[in-house]
């Protein structure tokens, strides 16, 4: 990673996020309060880092940085990073940020092995509103994404022990299914629709099979599926947990899939 200042603060994040894991780790085996709070604080201190980097990098680049697959991860990462701190302040969940904030430390960690250039001209078909909607919106809800998966490896966790009262775990299912509710029209509106109309406008098309659409919409399609589960088929509790953990699992593999099946997404071309 380069040494300039967008990732200097993108580091002191990083770090910060670290010590928030650290924190609820420590609240967990102590169950003293105090450090719970602080693992909330960490997580606000490390998204308003996260937020200087952002407008730093758009400083520098002279245009809204969405351009690249480094800037995508962290918007993904500060969208779940501010939703744990608003769930668990809301809450009083600590334990929450034992099984969340890993996940935010990981897509922080992919976001830093990625090249941080800054482009300082984007070829024509990244000059347009749309890019904003479709990456901004795209990112926001895979963060949404993220924290439900989180919460179902919390729900998976909880419901093997003895003893756990059975309205727990329903306050769980019914947070997890608030994430995905949250994700799902960013996702839609974001991720397809505007992709959509972005590409029209850029290539002249509204679908070109291109790996990312297809993934995109496989994705789509996958959190369609779990809310006509739970709405027509009644399926809440382990398996909408397991159905979560999946649907993660395919976003992360279709943003991965960027790096390796090249395509109109290819973030290597966009300038």
């Amino acid at each position: 990673m380069s040494g300039t200042l967008d990732v200097k603060f993108f580091t002191i994040a990083f770090i910060i996020y670290i010590a928030a894991f650290a924190f609820f780790l420590v609240r967990s085996g102590s169950q003293r309060n105090s450090f719970g709070w602080a693992g909330v604080w960490a997580l606000g201190i490390g998204a308003v880092a996260q937020l200087i980097a952002f407008f730093v990098r758009w400083n520098l680049a002279g245009h809204i940085p969405l351009s690249s697959m480094h800037s995508y991860a962290s918007i993904m990462s500060w969208m779940a990073s501010v939703s744990l701190a608003v769930l668990v302040a809301r809450t009083r969940r600590f334990d929450l940020g034992t099984f969340i904030a890993p996940l935010i430390i990981a897509i922080m960690a992919i976001a830093s092995l990625l090249p941080t250039q800054i482009h300082q001209q984007l070829v024509p078909a990244l000059q347009s509103y749309w890019l904003h909607i479709h990456v901004s919106m795209a990112a926001l809800s895979e963060g949404a994404f993220a924290v439900s998966c989180g919460l179902s490896i919390y729900y998976l966790i909880k419901q093997r022990r003895s003893g756990v009262d059975p309205a727990e775990l329903t306050r769980i299912d019914m947070l997890n299914h608030r994430a995905i509710s949250i994700g799902y029209p960013l996702f839609t509106l974001g991720a397809l629709f505007a992709g959509a109309i972005w590409a029209y406008d850029a290539w002249g098309s509204f679908w070109s099979w291109d790996p990312k659409e297809v993934g995109s919409l496989i994705i789509w399609l996958f959190y369609t599926g779990y809310l006509h589960a739970r709405y027509q088929r009644g399926w809440r509790g382990r398996r909408a947990a397991i159905l979560a953990i999946i649907g993660f699992a395919m976003v992360i593999l279709s943003f991965l899939g960027n790096l390796f099946l090249g395509g109109q997404h290819s973030y290597e071309n966009l300038g």
